[in-house]
């Protein structure tokens, strides 16, 4: 296989990588970034550590180019990470905190075991204070991950790769870094703008359960526009003449915290997500209450050299920016959670998040989630009717381990909670297609409880359950046969997968043999033709006649063996014309 390094890989400095503030929406004025050479190894069943092997440039998977150790790391394997680092406290307590490491990992500080956690999408954080010393300081880290011999969230992570299923990885693939804060702190705010209202609602966390008067400011570009004392950490701010948040108008505003010694930063914008109906009664997505068409693409978010950690800040901001130049306003992350400066960045610059679950269970039918639904969309069809969700279903989708279901809705709810101040985020999506899907009803509700403020799309593609707030079908190699409007079924139709067209561009490609693809092209006149006949002709047809009301093309980028990007996997090529692509996208609008 090639190794492709992206632009921003080439010239990585690997003493100190990714060194931005990792949580743009809870700031602090404490940040020591952890990131850079580590120590690792790498040992199999029944063997015991006896040292370590080698450097590891954290964040980045051992199985990615940019860690350079590129080994892979077996089910049986244990992963050992150190890094020694020096440390001078100033403040009364001290944080250590892990973007994300897949999957289980154990935490020791200066020979003391300070925590452990599994799952490998989210945040999570320990008290250090006792431990970490003025000086010298060694952290130690060991993983173990199963990939798909279990039942985890494990995304497209597999050892047999190909076609859409990508090369696995390990451990520490986030931030590492320490925060000092106040002996008592702002542990959570939530931030809920309410537009029909005219407020923010705001709710505030706090470590100690006597709660000081909290100091609320809101700033509209360093002038304070609106101001407000929270007794019990909850209260409500009204706003006057305030700017609405969209793509075409990316408005946030500043709010400044203050409880007893401690200080934390934020942002939020005015708007609501919703579904309504048009002038003609058709079933639309609304933005700010009024029709809005959702145009995006799949996100998949994998990068040549970095795997799922992308090599800089950089890089994260090309994909987006370069996605809305194309015309685009919505990205679908799929089956993936990003770090929370990918979101930041969708928030300033204007870019609509639809958030997938990572999707678990067993070892999957291929008969049920990859076959027979591109065969004559046997599950899309509502003719066929919906399908109820049933015990019995466990078995077909991968899905009667208990315990694993257990997780996933202990993983959602933390996604949730994680992302709930995004002002971006308009869209949940529990499960994807029929992979590990199960309760999807119970899960929908368990997705409005958390957060009734956002649109959910139940199952995108298949299988329907007739929850949610999505009609919605993924159709790559049949006619696009969802009916206008069906009136029995309320909810606006979204062609939530669709496209994957692909086109190799050599040098670029990660598999120099084949490649997969859903339609595949050699000329790049025959491939703009096609796209632009797909979106002028098939896709405007649809919107206007048949009541589609949101597109996700795949994808943004190639993948591994998967060509069906826009732009190569080392991001060196856009491989459709951005002209021809703006001018399609132009005309996608209510």
């Amino acid at each position: 296989m090639e190794r492709l390094l992206t632009r921003w890989g080439k010239v990585l400095d690997k003493n100190c990588p990714l060194n931005d503030y990792p949580r743009p929406q809870f700031k602090r004025d404490s940040f020591i970034c952890l990131n850079g050479i580590w120590n690792y190894a790498i040992y199999g069943e029944n063997k015991k550590f006896s040292g370590f092997q080698g450097e590891i440039v954290v964040p980045f998977s051992p199985e990615s180019i940019l860690s350079g150790v590129e080994k892979l790391v077996q089910p049986t394997d244990t992963l050992y990470y150190q890094k020694l680092f020096n440390f001078t406290k100033t403040k009364s307590k001290v944080l250590l905190h892990f973007g994300a490491v897949d999957y289980k990992c154990t935490v020791s500080l200066n020979g003391t075991v300070v925590g452990e956690h599994t799952g490998g999408y989210l945040p999570f954080s320990f008290d250090v204070t006792s431990l970490i010393l003025n000086g010298e300081n060694d952290l130690r880290v060991t993983v173990t991950d199963p990939t798909e011999t279990g039942t985890q969230a494990r995304g497209k992570q597999t050892f047999n790769r190909g076609g859409i299923w990508y090369t696995p990885q390990s451990g520490i693939w986030q931030t590492v870094w320490l925060e000092e804060v106040p002996y008592d702190y702002i542990t959570n705010i939530k931030l809920t703008p309410d537009i029909d209202n005219d407020e923010l609602q705001i709710e505030v966390a706090y470590s100690n359960e006597v709660m000081p008067e909290i100091g609320v400011m809101v700033m509209d570009k360093n002038k304070m526009i609106a101001a407000a004392k929270l007794t019990d950490g909850k209260g409500t701010i009204k706003l006057e003449n305030y700017e609405l948040w969209s793509p075409e108008n990316p408005y946030l505003y500043d709010i400044k915290f203050a409880a007893g010694d401690d200080r934390v930063d934020s942002y939020f914008a005015m708007r609501k997500f919703s579904t309504g109906v048009d002038s003609d009664g058709t079933p639309r997505f609304m933005l700010n209450n009024k029709p809005y068409f959702f145009n995006g693409l799949l996100d998949q978010g994998y990068w040549s050299d970095g795997l799922y950690t992308a090599p800089s800040d950089e890089a994260l901001i090309y994909d987006i920016e370069t996605m809305k130049d194309l015309g685009f306003n919505t990205l679908r992350k799929h089956i993936k959670i990003e770090p929370l400066r990918w979101y930041y960045h969708c928030d300033r610059l204007g870019m609509i998040v639809w958030q997938d679950m990572v999707n678990g269970g067993g070892k999957y039918n291929f008969l049920a989630i990859g076959t027979l639904p591109f065969l004559g969309m046997l599950f899309n069809n509502k003719k066929v009717g919906r399908v109820p969700d049933s015990k019995r279903n466990y078995l077909f989708y991968a899905r009667t381990d208990e315990k694993g279901r257990e997780e996933y809705f202990k993983d959602s709810e933390e996604m949730v909670k994680h992302l709930y101040n995004v002002p971006s985020l308009a869209l949940w999506t529990p499960f994807n297609e029929a992979w590990g899907q199960f309760d999807s009803v119970k899960a929908c509700e368990f997705y409005r409880q958390l957060d009734p403020t956002r649109l959910i799309d139940h199952a995108s593609g298949w299988v329907d359950h007739g929850a949610g707030d999505v009609n919605s079908f993924h159709i790559y190699f049949t006619p696009f046969m969802f009916p206008k409007f069906n009136k029995e079924d309320k909810r606006p139709i979204g062609l939530t997968e669709f496209g994957g067209y692909s086109m190799r561009f050599r040098g670029h490609t990660y598999n120099k043999e084949k490649f997969f693809g859903y339609r595949k092209y050699y000329a790049q006149e025959k491939f703009d033709a096609a796209i632009k006949h797909l979106y002028e002709d098939r896709i405007y047809k649809c919107m206007k006649e048949k009541g589609l009301s949101a597109t996700i093309y795949t994808e943004v980028s190639d993948v591994e063996d998967e060509l069906n990007g826009l732009l190569t996997y080392d991001r060196e090529v856009i491989k459709v014309s951005p002209e021809m692509m703006k001018a399609a996208n132009e005309k996608l609008k209510l």
